[in-house]
């Protein structure tokens, strides 16, 4: 299964760079709401919040538009996707994205850009 994790005991520092670079990738621009990552505080530190690919987005999408690929990522199909957002409110991490301006949801695909963008070198891409 091929998922983005967090290294332990790396600082993150907040700078927002991986969210940016997430929200540019999916909707070339930069707003922090339009990320499939983000900076959550836990024990009173920043910590990136990445998607687990737990695939509780799939099972309540009626127009089975999210399925898993061969490497265990759940991907959006954007023609299928109805923009209904009932993946929006079952993810549990609240990672999942429905731009009001777009007809259609997103989600994190374990693509890099963030882990490329972080200057902190604390995310990276993991098959296991």
């Amino acid at each position: 299964m091929k998922k983005l994790t967090v290294k332990k005991d790396n600082p993150c520092m907040a700078c927002l760079s991986c969210v940016l670079a997430c929200s540019n990738a999916y909707y070339k621009v930069e707003d922090p709401g339009k990320s499939c990552i983000q900076i959550i505080e836990r024990n009173g530190a920043p910590r990136p919040m990445t998607c687990v690919q737990c695939g509780k987005c799939a099972s309540v999408c009626e127009a089975g538009a999210i399925t898993q690929n061969p490497k265990g990522v759940y991907m959006v199909n954007r023609k299928l996707c109805t923009g209904c957002g009932k993946c929006v409110e079952a993810c549990p991490f609240g990672l999942m994205v429905k731009a009001e301006d777009t007809p259609y949801s997103s989600k994190c695909t374990a693509c890099g850009i963030c882990v490329k963008a972080c200057p902190m070198d604390i995310l990276e891409i993991v098959e296991k």
